[in-house]
């Protein structure tokens, strides 16, 4: 008998096909397989809400083959992620091989946590169909996608400038960057100081804060109020009023899902989200241990929101702690994790196998899959740990009005920390309190310590901070987190420095414009309730329908309002500044975006058209600067001897002759091999689209690069050089400009 497992990505092939026998035939969709046309809108609203599905580029033979497959298979399981993608994916690979296939009931539907022998063997066992509800959820999320990325940016391009565009969860996310950015321009630093008391009884010694001064709570504005405090604390007699010691516990942490990975991995690995994804799809996939040929699958499903923990896991890392540990390590019942509102029923992130260590592991693992590797089997097995107990002591000091205090705290059993450790900033009080100390006796104040201190604006967004906070207003899902960081990104509504969010100019302009013109899409509170309602659409208690209905009824009304009278939206000052404009002196200055980025522009345009460029100082406020000078270098202009020199134009740098307008000289880049085609010389050129190299006989010949080059001679066909394509993400493409060739080489970064 002939079976058919389609998975969704071809890494998981090798790792499925040793549970199965040599009547199994495992293939790939290699991700989605069918999609919404790129060209035009591809919904439609007569009666019923409808989809126009399209094959994805270059998934044609992928579609192809597994049909032929499929129609001569007695089987065929339908096998892609356990979540609303996969299941998309499932429906659609689904129907194609339906049109292959005549009897439909050879289809079935199966899902697995994790890649073990034991969980694709009941899955087979318990093979179901298509859950149209996810489906459904699914679609409803493409449609709203859809709806405000095609409806939304063509208006932004109108208004702001081409190629800009709208997300519906990407545009949310964004605008917590900005609006953090607005309170951090607009924060006003506040004075206060603290006081420090050194005190001594007998030989015992501690430091103590001035917390209290009679019931009030101390506010010390400035160093004269602090310096007052410190002259009658002089005169003070002080006793040590009271010493309490209690225990204190500290539980451990759930094991991880999604979002709590992403932040662990990047607070204690310095990992972005987008590389924990990548690695941690990796080690669910399968990767390679003792034997090379053989991958294993580490780790459970890493996309979810849920911290279910399966009995035979709970089992199997009750017995190591059990085995490995001293047994007051060991909870008398295993510890229980629950979270509301989790997306699905899928699992916690935990190993497959908590016998395979992080010290075995890594013997074979590449450095950096060890590391997370490490990470989720640490935060597992701690999970299922007693807790850390803490010896606790505060000591309140007073003296009439005066009242200081200190605690400290001592680890007596470090529990779960054993297995875990502690982070730099979950790192306990070091402060240590003598034992001698005693009750009710007096205590000499020897010194005080007045310190000035200043309050702070809240911090930017670093990723681990910002996929917290979308989790905690509920924006996204965990599969949605590392695509929301990249788009803003890639976009250029964002810049990371120092590794934390800035929002650009773009960036503010499109939200503030956003903001004023579609509130409901940006409002934080309607995109959580919308994920809620895709949730219910999963679970069945809400229409498809009917949640997309009652949405683009309120997004039409705001849509026409955006546009404008004439339907198309006049280019407007979204970012209109106080400067009145120095030339005019009539209008004020607005931030404007052109192919060379952002300058400002008189509001007064045509009949007033001063430009210049600006910079931003700490506080948010801008400052005109001028354009850069032309910078003279030490070259003659080959042509009449002036000196040549360096100019910003409007493509970016050049090198041209000192004396324009009588001499035209340009210097060209030329590259080290002639033309393919006429022999003739190949020289750099530039457009508004970036970099070409072409023939130098053009119009004659048309021979033209488009990108950049590289002098290296194709491995395959010999030709003298490959085109060079770098990627935002710093992924580096070789590959060959023969298409009949076809060489390509990627090249990935190393983060």
């Amino acid at each position: 008998m002939k079976k058919l497992l389609i998975v969704e990505s071809p890494a998981k092939i090798k790792t499925i096909s040793k549970f199965l026998g040599k009547d199994f035939k495992i293939m790939s969709t290699v991700g989605h397989i069918m999609d919404l046309p790129k060209n035009k809108l591809g919904i439609t609203m007569d009666g019923s809400i409808d989809l126009e599905y399209v094959v994805i580029d270059d998934k044609e033979k992928v579609i192809a083959d597994i049909c032929k497959e499929a129609s001569k298979s007695d089987e065929i399981y339908l096998a892609p992620d356990p979540d609303r993608e996969g299941e998309i994916i499932a429906f659609h690979i689904g129907q194609q091989i339906a049109k292959v296939v005549k009897k439909k009931e050879k289809i079935h539907r199966i899902t697995f946590n994790e890649i073990t022998k034991s969980a694709i063997l009941d899955a087979i066992d318990h093979q179901g169909s298509i859950d149209m509800k996810k489906v459904a959820a699914q679609q409803a999320r493409r449609i709203l996608d859809r709806w405000v990325g095609y409806e939304v940016s063509p208006i932004l391009w109108r208004k702001i400038a081409k190629g800009t565009s709208a997300g519906r969860v990407q545009s949310v996310a964004l605008r917590l960057i900005c609006d953090r950015e607005d309170a951090i321009r607009s924060f006003k630093p506040e004075e206060y100081w603290s006081i420090h008391g050194e005190f001594e009884q007998q030989k015992a010694k501690l430091i103590a804060e001035l917390t209290h001064i009679g019931k009030e709570k101390i506010d010390i504005k400035n160093e004269k109020q602090a310096q007052d405090i410190i002259k009658q604390l002089k005169k003070t007699d002080f006793v040590v009023d009271s010493i309490t010691d209690k225990q204190r516990i500290k539980n451990p942490n759930p094991p991880f899902m999604t979002s709590t990975l992403q932040q662990a991995a990047y607070n204690r690995l310095g990992f972005s989200v987008k590389k924990t994804m990548q690695i941690a799809q990796k080690l669910y996939e399968g990767m390679p241990l003792e034997d090379e040929s053989s991958p294993i699958a580490l780790i459970t499903y890493m996309r979810t929101d849920s911290l279910r923990i399966a009995d035979s896991a709970l089992a199997q890392v009750r017995s190591f702690i059990g085995k490995n540990y001293d047994k007051e390590y060991l909870p008398s019942k295993a510890n229980i994790y629950s979270k509301s509102a989790a997306q699905d029923a899928h699992e916690a992130i935990r190993p497959i196998d908590v016998n395979i260590t992080p010290a075995m592991a890594s013997k074979y693992l590449p450095k950096d899959a060890a590391r997370v590797y490490d990470l989720i089997w640490r935060r597992f097995v701690a999970s299922q740990m007693q807790p850390a107990k803490y010896a606790q002591r505060q000591v309140v000091i007073k003296g009439d009005k005066f009242i200081f205090k200190v605690t400290g705290s001592t680890l007596i059993f470090d529990g779960f920390l054993k297995v875990w450790g502690t982070d730099k900033d979950e790192q306990e009080d070091t402060v240590v309190i003598p034992k001698s100390l005693k009750e009710k006796s007096a205590i000499d104040l020897t010194k005080t310590d007045p310190k000035q201190h200043f309050t702070q604006p809240p911090p930017r967004y670093t990723e681990a901070s910002l996929v917290k906070e979308l989790e905690k207003e509920g924006i996204g899902r965990p599969s949605t987190y590392a695509t929301i960081l990249s788009t803003i990104q890639a976009r250029n509504y964002t810049s990371l420095e120092n590794k934390k969010f800035m929002p650009t100019e773009l960036g503010m302009a499109i939200t503030k414009l956003l903001v004023a013109n579609l509130p409901d899409i940006m409002d934080v509170k309607f995109t959580a309730h919308m994920e809620e309602d895709l949730d219910k659409i999963a679970h069945g208690q809400l229409e498809r329908d009917k949640l997309l209905r009652e949405f683009y009824k309120t997004f039409e009304k705001e849509l026409d309002k955006f546009k404008g009278s004439d339907g198309k939206g006049k280019k407007t000052s979204a970012m209109t500044t106080d400067i009145v404009c120095p030339s005019c002196k009539k209008h004020k200055l607005a931030i404007r975006f052109g192919k060379s980025g952002e300058f400002l522009g008189c509001t007064g345009y045509p009949e007033c058209k001063f430009t210049s460029n600006f910079k931003r100082d700490e506080e948010g406020n801008i400052h005109l600067t001028k354009l850069e000078e032309p910078q003279l270098l030490d070259e003659k202009c080959p042509l009449c001897g002036r000196p040549l020199r360096k100019v910003i134009g409007k493509f970016g740098a050049f090198v041209a002759c000192s004396g324009y307008p009588e001499c035209k000289y340009i210097k060209e880049n030329k590259a080290g091999f002639k033309c393919p085609d006429d022999g003739g010389e190949v020289v750099e050129r530039r457009w508004k689209g970036g970099v070409f190299w072409g023939c130098k006989n053009y119009p004659k010949c048309k021979f033209a690069v488009f990108g950049d080059i590289e002098e290296t001679p194709c491995p395959k066909c010999k030709r003298p050089f490959l085109v060079k394509k770098v990627a935002k993400d710093g992924t580096i493409t070789l590959f060959c400009s023969d298409k009949a060739c076809g060489y390509k080489k990627v090249e990935k970064p190393e983060e």
